[in-house]
């Protein structure tokens, strides 16, 4: 659907505007930052370049012990994070002791040969070890979401998710970073700093999950937890090169992150996996459901050559968002080509007008009260912490004035929230709905459509305050209750991921991890940002 001419007139207002906030943004911004010429070292142990339930698999065999494993992943952590800041808080100490001990408990289980197989089925991730988002509860480890005002808040007990996963034999490392209160594409808080992109240190590595992507990017962690209101594990496992899903609400419990949804957003936000091998997000997300898993069919066979596909190339023109990079766009042409070579299938090639309202559907939703009739809790409250009022005029001049102990993301959308209704619009209701229905008939059991992950390649650091609504390509799916899996496609002409997501209908996520196993297989997955060359 073409743009109208007030369409494109507003566009090019917009991108009038956008560029006299960044000469603005420029003038005040802190200088320096990361050297964009510095990389990553490569990966020298091969373990680490081994999927987590092949390490489950030979640490039960007593291949490789539990401790040698955590002990690579803590030495590459310590090599690669003084470049990336992805994690911000460690348990190096106590992983090693964990590890320990399940070294001994694997000696006693298959001293005798018999017990591989009851650890196996207990324990299916036993000593591997993992990381998680800082906004997910972490016995023993902060929990401030990057907000100065809960510096020294320590987490008393597991979230669900992580619970599940400690239960399943898996080792925490440490929490990685996040954008303060988890509400922004870029993962930087006054807390903790900022955390760089391992294919690019001056790039982002997405957000809100951003530490944990980069932290997987780099190669050091294998599995991880993020959290997805808008795109929170979507966006970085595209900026990052990594395997992530974002499952169908409600089967991942979403218990023990701050700051807590409310609202409507409890039915929009999910928990999920993140991961660099696509084999592993099954197993883990088999794991982080619990007793919801067997809702999924995730033991139900995947016949690729049966299923229907649609690919989708963009939004249909928002003024409001920027153009598909070209080299995505080809990505997501070549996997369409792979599919019709490989699978002897017919991709369907479609236009969604309605996609076009993804931001405007994405906030009224997000600012709608909830089934009780109350309003979601204000951003600025949240900012505030249960202290000191925010007003975000003033405390955009403090952060002029170099004052503010929150970020600019942070005050820009505590200032645009004192401008958005409280009741989405008639035609904004229509749009979500009539979207709501064409996809669901669309995709069926039985459908995948291919969407693009971003607008952009991994933007520079603090440049999506400039393009603040390019996250709508992921928040739709947020509020359409669909299942995404998120899948590398090799690099850019700039040695940056490229990526696309894959779209199912409610329930059907395994259809999406089977379809990451071939384009891993097809595409190569994930590569060490130190070796990959943007031909490979």
């Amino acid at each position: 659907m073409a743009l109208t001419r007030f369409e494109r007139f507003l566009s090019w207002v917009l991108r009038g505007v956008v560029r006299m906030l960044f000469a603005f943004f420029q003038l005040f911004a802190p200088r320096g930052g990361p050297d964009g010429s510095k990389r990553l070292p490569p990966i020298t142990n091969p373990l680490l370049r081994v999927p987590a339930m092949r390490l489950a698999q030979m640490i039960r065999q007593r291949e490789v012990t539990s401790v040698e494993v955590v002990q690579a992943y803590i030495d590459r952590i310590q090599e690669i994070n003084p470049l990336i800041n992805a994690m911000v808080k460690d348990r190096f100490s106590q992983a090693l002791q964990e590890a320990a001990q399940v070294d001994r408990l694997v000696d006693e289980e298959t001293g005798g040969g018999a017990g591989e197989e009851v650890l196996e089925d207990k324990l299916p991730l036993l000593g591997v070890p993992f990381t998680v988002k800082e906004a997910f509860t972490l016995q023993g480890m902060p929990n401030s979401t990057g907000l100065v005002s809960r510096r020294g808040m320590v987490s008393g007990t597991d979230a669900p998710p992580v619970a599940l996963l400690k239960r399943a034999g898996a080792i925490p490392l440490g929490v990685t970073n996040c954008s303060e209160l988890c509400m922004w594409l870029e993962s930087h808080n006054r807390l903790y700093g900022v955390t760089n992109n391992p294919y690019a240190l001056e790039r982002i590595p997405g957000g809100s999950s951003g530490g944990e992507g980069s932290i997987l990017g780099g190669g050091g962690s294998v599995i991880g937890v993020g959290s997805d209101v808008g795109g929170s594990i979507r966006m970085p496992a595209f900026f990052n090169g990594i395997f992530g899903h974002k499952p169908t609400p409600g089967v991942v419990s979403n218990e023990g992150q701050f700051p807590p949804a409310s609202g409507l957003q409890p039915g929009f936000l999910c928990t999920g996996p993140m991961c660099r091998y696509a084999q592993d997000l099954l197993p883990m997300l088999r794991v982080m459901a619990g007793l919801n898993a067997d809702r999924l069919n995730l033991s139900s066979e995947v016949d690729l050559k049966k299923l229907r596909f649609f690919s989708v190339p963009h939004d249909g023109g928002s003024p409001l968002v920027s153009p598909v990079d070209p080299q995505l766009i080809q990505a997501q042409n070549r996997v369409v080509e792979r599919l019709e070579a490989d699978l002897g299938v017919k991709v369907e090639h479609l236009k969604i007008p309605q996609l076009k309202y993804s931001f405007q559907i994405w906030g009224a939703m997000m600012a709608a009260p909830g089934k009780d009739g109350k309003l979601p809790i204000m951003f600025a409250e949240l900012m505030a912490n249960q202290g000191k009022r925010v007003w975000p005029v003033w405390e955009m001049a403090k952060w002029i004035l170099g004052f503010s102990k929150h970020t600019m993301a942070a005050i820009g959308l505590a200032t645009v929230e004192m401008f958005q209704p409280t009741q989405p619009s008639q035609f904004i209701l229509q749009q979500r709905e009539s979207l709501q229905k064409d996809l669901e008939e669309l995709l069926g059991t039985d459908g995948v459509l291919l969407y693009p992950s971003h607008p952009h390649l991994a933007p520079r650091h603090h440049h999506p305050l400039f393009t603040p609504f390019n996250f709508s390509y992921t928040g739709i799916f947020n509020i359409l209750g669909l299942p995404v899996t998120q899948c590398p496609l090799g690099l850019s002409t700039e040695g940056l991921p490229l990526g696309v997501q894959l779209v199912m209908g409610k329930m059907q996520d395994h259809l999406g991890l089977a379809m990451a196993v071939y384009l891993e297989q097809a595409f190569g997955g994930w590569r060490d940002p130190a070796q990959a060359s943007p031909s490979a």
